[in-house]
């Protein structure tokens, strides 16, 4: 189970790395990396924001990803298939909601725009 907490703190440590460059504003519209959906590739402003907000999301989802790992291996008699459950959850649910949330943020800046 050691290995599955290597791997999982490692892919955590490349969500807060990716996110990063998005925060601060640094990845260009691109055909591989951010918030990659029609409104945002046709818009540059609406592109780097909204890629900064989904980029905060990518982090918080990095950050919770990696405690969550860490703290279910600290449970005594977990099994290797609980433990995998746990640490996907706290992928899952902070991503879905990341996504969710920068959907709804740039659906407002559209709105916004329209005014």
């Amino acid at each position: 189970m050691t290995e599955l907490l290597v791997m999982f703190l490692i892919s955590g440590v490349i969500l807060v790395a990716v996110s990063i460059p998005m925060i601060l504003g640094k990845v260009a519209p691109n055909a591989i990396y951010g918030f990659r959906v029609p409104d945002t590739m046709n818009d540059p402003r609406t592109w780097y924001a909204v890629n900064t907000y989904s980029g905060k999301w990518l982090l918080v989802t990095g950050l919770i990803f990696m405690a969550t790992c860490i703290l279910a291996y600290i449970i005594p008699g977990i099994s290797v298939d609980n433990y995998s459950l746990i640490c996907m959850a706290g992928f899952f649910i902070p991503m879905t909601i990341g996504f969710i949330k920068s959907w709804k943020y740039m659906k407002q800046l559209k709105i916004e725009k329209l005014k």
